[in-house]
């Protein structure tokens, strides 16, 4: 909790200080949204901090992607949200997959390399299907899904690059995502991997360009999960 509270300050301030240099772009009640999912996403992922027992077992968070996964999809149906808005379509936006194809082969590529750089050990049946499966279905949803729209409601000012309209919201999300696998708190202190964070939050960014120019999560999670079990399968 203390991990979390460290993020939520850090998403709060930065945002807020980017909101000041936009104000007539930017609304506080969707970036304390924002901070509420996140804060709800945490709280599930590792059952309510332990006081929920794991009723399915495993050696993988089974039971905690599968309850944050349902309540992103109770969020995303939300009218305020939308499925569709928050990516929930497998209709790809006319023309993007043109210019799609290319940048996630290169994203492939990218974990191609880290997987020849970094060889996983022996992976179980439950390792290859975790990672097959859960974190790409439960991460993109969420982060490229549900809190990107609200992170894109709270910052509403853009700018056109490489054939989308950028915002602060994307870069926060991004920057969430990082945080969310190389920040934590232990043994009385704050940590930080900047080595976990630029290998995760830089990918994120193309997660993030294929779901704008798509206007779907399909290729986000697809690529998400290659990602994650390509160094089981080799």
């Amino acid at each position: 909790m203390i991990g979390l509270a460290g993020t939520l300050v850090l998403l709060l301030l930065l945002g807020t200080a980017l909101g000041i240099a936009d104000r007539r772009n930017f609304s506080p009640r969707w970036l304390l949204t924002a901070a509420l999912l996140v804060a709800i996403n945490d709280a599930l992922l590792t059952r309510c901090y332990g006081l929920l027992p794991d009723v399915i077992g495993g050696e993988w968070n089974w039971q905690g992607k599968l309850a944050a996964l349902a309540a992103t999809l109770a969020i995303a149906a939300v009218p305020v949200f939308g499925l569709r808005r928050s990516g929930f379509t497998w209709a790809q936006e006319p023309g993007s997959l043109q210019a799609a194809l290319p940048v996630a082969s290169a994203y492939c590529g990218f974990f191609v390399m880290i997987a020849i750089l970094f060889p996983s050990g022996q992976a179980s049946a439950e390792d290859v299907a975790f990672q097959l499966t859960m974190p790409g279905v439960e991460e993109e949803p969420f982060y490229r899904g549900i809190l990107l729209f609200a992170l894109d409601q709270a910052f509403r000012g853009r700018q056109r690059l490489l054939g989308v309209d950028w915002g602060w919201g994307a870069v926060l999300s991004c920057f969430l995502f990082g945080m969310a696998h190389a920040f934590g708190y232990s043994d009385g202190s704050f940590s930080f991997d900047p080595v976990i964070m630029a290998l995760t939050g830089i990918p994120s960014f193309i997660a993030v360009w294929l779901r704008l120019r798509t206007g779907s999560l399909l290729l986000p999670i697809l690529l998400h999960n290659f990602g994650n079990s390509f160094s089981f399968l080799i």
